[in-house]
């Protein structure tokens, strides 16, 4: 309504000042009747309630902002740690089937060791029992020889007491004769 009036007013031209101030008057009263009603009240609350809703908007959408760079470094950090999860199934998967495909070579290899091993132990034995008769064979030996040497010095000093006999016996009788 107030619309309509002005621009009747603006048709006749510049409004009087008293016809100014009856519409200050007007404008006032409405004002006051707003008030009083408690309409000016409820408009006044309600834009107050939408600020701060607005407010509080803004605030969650700056902390949700601030969060975000944490949010990307936490799903970050769990890809990779799924990708680590994963690559450590991977390698314990591949590390079981290489100890698959290695067994029946383990077990072959263990059963040529265990055949070297023994053949070893068998020419060790060999060996062993080889020197040790060669060592007896030599210390037989050497017993011989001490024999045939204690025989051949029991009949050297045999031989030898009886000339420092026969020497002692033909000075004794040389000194008799004298």
């Amino acid at each position: 309504m107030g619309t309509t009036i002005r621009k009747q007013w603006v048709k006749l031209g510049t409004p009087s000042v008293k016809m100014n101030k009856l519409l200050e008057y007007g404008r006032k009263a409405m004002f006051y009747v707003r008030v009083l009603s408690g309409y000016e009240e409820r408009r006044i609350r309600n834009y107050r309630l939408q600020l701060e809703k607005r407010i509080q908007q803004a605030q969650q959408q700056k902390a949700e902002l601030n969060r975000l760079p944490e949010k990307i470094i936490l799903s970050e950090v769990r890809r990779m740690v799924d990708e680590m999860q994963n690559l450590n199934k991977q390698i314990e998967n591949t590390e079981a089937q290489i100890e698959n495909y290695f067994k029946p070579i383990d077990k072959q290899a263990g059963t040529i060791m265990e055949v070297q091993l023994e053949s070893e132990k068998k020419t060790m034995g060999t060996m062993m029992t080889a020197t040790q008769e060669e060592t007896i064979r030599k210390i037989e030996e050497a017993e011989r020889l001490a024999r045939a040497r204690g025989n051949a010095n029991a009949t050297v000093e045999t031989n030898t007491g009886e000339k420092i006999q026969g020497t002692e016996s033909s000075t004794n009788e040389k000194a008799q004769a004298k």
